[in-house]
C-alpha cells in the first residue's frame, strides 16, 4: 500500500468518522479503532494510542465548534462529577492495557462495539421519559462511580467514552440529548489527556511517531469532520443518526470478528 494512498484513506476515513463524532457530540473513536485496525492494519495497543490522540484532536474542535454556551456551564456539576470518576479510571485504564494479550484486547473492543450498537438500538425502540430520581448523595456516588468504569473504557480501549456517557447523562442528570452531548465532549477531553499521559510515563507515546502520516492526515480529516458534524447538529433527525451508527458498530464488530479468525 503507497504512502499516498494511506494518506488518502486516513484523511477521509477520519473526516467521515469526525462528522459522525461531532455531529451527535463524541470523539468517533468507536468507529477509528476498527478502521486503524482492519482498514490501515496497525496492531492493536498502537491503534488505541494513535486512537486516543485523534480523539484528543476531534473532540476538542468537535467542543470549539459547538460553542459553550450559559446552558452548559450551568450543568458544570455533571462535568466535575462524572470527571472525578473519569479521570482516575482512565489512569487505571492505561495499566492494563500495556499488560493485556492482542487476542483479549480484541476481544474487549469486539464486545464494546456489540454493547454501544446495542445502547444505540435501545435508544430507537425505547424512548427514555425521565431520569432515575435518586437522592443528591446516591446520584453523585453513582456518578462517580459510573464515571470510573467509563474512564476505564476510554483508556483501555483507546475510546472517549461518549456512547457511555450520552445515556449515563440523560438517565442520570435528566438532560435532553443536545446538551449530554456537548457535556460528554467537555468530560472525554480531560479524560483523553489522562490516558495520553499515563501512555506517555510508560513510554508507549512516543511510538506512534512511527504512523505519523496516519496520526496528521487523520487529525486533519478529524478536524474538518468536526466542523461539519457541528453544522450539521441539530438538522438530522437523532433517531435515524443513532441507527446509521449503530449499524456501522455492528459491520465494524463482524469484521473485526473475521480478522480475528483468520
Amino acid at each position: 500500500m503507497s504512502t499516498r494512498f494511506i494518506k488518502l484513506k486516513s484523511f477521509f476515513g477520519s473526516s467521515i468518522i469526525g462528522t459522525l463524532g461531532g455531529l451527535i457530540g463524541l470523539g468517533g473513536a468507536e468507529f477509528r479503532l476498527p478502521f486503524l485496525v482492519g482498514i490501515l492494519k496497525i496492531d492493536t495497543l498502537h491503534a488505541i494510542i494513535l486512537n486516543l490522540s485523534i480523539s484528543l484532536v476531534t473532540v476538542f474542535f468537535a467542543l470549539v465548534f459547538r460553542g459553550v454556551d450559559a446552558n452548559i456551564l450551568s450543568h458544570g456539576y455533571i462535568v466535575l462529577n462524572l470527571l472525578s470518576g473519569t479521570l482516575i479510571g482512565a489512569y487505571i485504564g492505561v495499566s492494563y492495557a500495556t499488560k493485556i494479550d492482542k487476542r483479549t484486547l480484541h476481544t474487549l473492543i469486539f464486545y464494546l462495539l456489540i454493547f454501544l450498537s446495542l445502547v444505540l438500538f435501545s435508544h430507537i425502540f425505547i424512548e427514555v421519559k425521565s431520569a432515575l430520581i435518586l437522592p443528591l448523595i446516591f446520584q453523585i456516588v453513582l456518578g462517580f462511580i459510573l464515571g470510573i468504569g467509563i474512564g476505564m473504557v476510554s483508556s483501555l480501549l483507546g475510546v472517549a467514552g461518549g456512547e457511555l456517557l450520552i445515556p449515563t447523562i440523560v438517565l442520570l442528570y435528566a438532560t435532553d440529548i443536545k446538551t449530554a452531548g456537548t457535556l460528554s465532549l467537555a468530560i472525554s477531553l480531560p479524560t483523553l489527556l489522562v490516558g495520553l499521559y499515563r501512555y506517555h510515563k510508560n513510554g508507549r507515546l512516543l511510538e506512534v511517531l512511527s504512523f505519523r502520516d496516519i496520526l496528521i492526515w487523520m487529525s486533519i480529516g478529524s478536524i474538518i469532520g468536526a466542523f461539519i458534524g457541528a453544522i450539521l447538529f441539530g438538522i438530522m433527525d437523532a433517531k435515524f443518526i443513532e441507527f446509521f451508527l449503530a449499524i456501522i458498530l455492528l459491520l465494524s464488530a463482524y469484521k473485526l470478528f473475521k480478522k480475528e479468525k483468520k
